[in-house]
């Protein structure tokens, strides 16, 4: 499975949109792709979310419930550990 680090930049910096869409209808992820946690700037502009699947596709078919109120950069990342130990000498 791979990794990927979302940075969501809420449009017009409002997060009440998002939040009230959620909570109608959930995170509306496809079969396959699963969220592994979040975090909000205080000031409610920006969420970074750790989301995992192994078909990228996945993350754009999840994107397009939400980019008319979101701005989305996808990352793919590693965790510590993975890092470690492909850079780690052999």
């Amino acid at each position: 499975m791979a990794l990927y680090m979302i940075i969501e930049t809420f449009r017009e910096g409002d997060a009440t949109p998002v939040y009230r869409r959620f909570h109608e209808k959930g995170r509306m992820a496809p079969e396959g792709l699963r969220y592994v946690s979040s975090w909000v700037t205080q000031d409610f502009r920006y969420c970074y979310q750790v989301m995992e699947c192994d078909d990228p596709d996945l993350l754009r078919q999840w994107i397009a419930h939400w980019e008319d109120i979101v701005e989305f950069e996808v990352i793919p990342v590693m965790t510590s550990a993975e890092a470690s130990a492909k850079m780690s000498p052999s």
